[in-house]
């Protein structure tokens, strides 16, 4: 298994200006990429591996090459070609996409030292230093330990838009070491959960929970001040520098805490149940349908679901995307269809007569899919008038604090 943990670094001024050289000479291999990729004969590159050959003869030509870490090179043709691919798959996928285009200083912020040239050092305490070939040592706040299961397979150094360092280790770990997923002839509805991603919540559950919204008007207000007087500095200028940066610093706040709030909500449902099934959303529809586009974007569908599944593997839960079309329209009880705009709020079947919360019936969907999906089919003893509450309890936002803080 594959993740990653996120550091602050606090380089000193020399080292902070020897990354700023480093990456920016990163951003030219990156940009010589594209060109070489454009105009030279494609029996002589068209993948990373081929184009990794050429690296000598550009340190032969462009002395400049030579300054940056060999592998740490590498890794910046390679991800020219990884980008490169993303577009592929949007392609695939139906999208209008374009080509890629060179970088500029702004546009690139990072390096990556893959395999070698890196060394984690003093970790102990609460503070740790990295080694960089060619670059020194950094400072990093050591907030957390890598497992000791875990191996160091690649380190990234970005500088944020706010001006501030972090440090990325790209870790993986032995599948041997994980906890094992319950068997599937174990799962039933009463330790499984389906999610419906609401509207009027955050998350619906099955069995009748409810997460609320993340309140972010004081966030959003804050930003709407601070990009106002943005608007009247001149561009260019010391003070348009100094407000962009707090411009991206209340960014910054507001994606850590909708971050910060996912991973709570992710880890609460992966201990408290054996099994999740949840929507597999075209967020990209959605946020052009919808009316409530910044509340869903606030949210980050996406990333919610990318985290739950991470969290599956490390806490042994099941967790398991099921087509989305449809839930809110279908029936849980009888599987008849009833078109309702989206401001009524209660499901009512007409051909059965079964009433519930109109999200209650979507995460019902969700959890009967779910088993279909598992091949294990809905339990004939477990009939959904019992399986589904008809009484709505709200999860406190201390509750899932609390069960889903890391620590716990």
């Amino acid at each position: 298994m594959e993740y990653s943990h996120r550091y602050p670094a606090y380089p000193t001024q020399e080292v902070a200006a020897e990354l700023e050289h480093h990456i920016d000479i990163h951003r030219q291999a990156y940009n010589y990429t594209l060109y070489e990729y454009e105009n030279v004969d494609a029996d002589d590159i068209g993948s990373a591996y081929k184009h990794h050959y050429r690296l000598p003869g550009w340190k032969d030509e462009f002395p400049v090459f030579s300054e940056v870490n060999s592998k740490a090179l590498q890794r910046t043709v390679t991800r020219f070609y990884q980008n490169l691919d993303g577009l592929s798959e949007q392609k695939q996928n139906g999208r209008k996409v374009g080509k890629l285009k060179w970088k500029s200083p702004r546009e690139f912020q990072s390096m990556t030292y893959s395999q070698s040239g890196f060394e984690l050092k003093n970790t102990s305490g609460r503070h740790a230093t990295l080694w960089l070939s060619k670059i020194g040592d950094i400072p990093i706040r050591y907030h957390r330990e890598i497992p000791d299961e875990a191996d160091i397979k690649e380190v990234t150094v970005k500088k944020e838009t706010t001006g501030e360092w972090f440090v990325s280790f790209g870790l993986e770990t032995d599948d041997a070491d994980l906890p094992d997923k319950p068997a599937l002839n174990e799962l039933d509805s009463n330790n499984s959960v389906g999610i419906d991603l609401g509207i009027l919540n955050y998350i619906h559950t099955s069995d009748g929970k409810t997460v609320d919204w993340l309140d972010l008007e004081d966030e959003y207000e804050r930003l709407r001040r601070e990009q106002r007087k943005l608007s009247r500095k001149q561009k260019g200028s010391n003070n348009y520098e100094k407000q962009r940066r707090n411009v991206a610093k209340v960014k910054r706040h507001i994606r850590r805490k909708v971050l910060d709030y996912q991973h709570k909500i992710t880890t609460w449902l992966v201990r408290e149940y054996d099994a999740v099934f949840v929507e597999d959303l075209n967020v990209k529809v959605m946020l052009e349908d919808s009316h409530n586009a910044r509340n869903k974007q606030d949210a980050a569908w996406r990333q919610f679901i990318t985290l739950l599944e991470y969290k599956a593997e490390l806490y042994g839960t099941h967790v398991v995307q099921v087509e989305a079309a449809g839930t809110t329209k279908e029936c849980a009880s009888c599987g008849g269809e009833t078109e309702n705009p989206i401001w009524v709020r209660e499901h009512s079947c007409p051909s059965c007569g079964f009433e519930c919360d109109r999200d209650a019936n979507a995460a019902m969907n969700v959890l009967q899919r779910g088993f279909s999906e598992l091949g294990l089919g809905w339990p004939e003893d477990t009939p959904v008038e019992t399986a589904l509450p008809t009484d709505t309890t709200q999860v406190s936002a201390k509750r899932v604090v609390e069960t889903g803080s890391l620590g716990a």
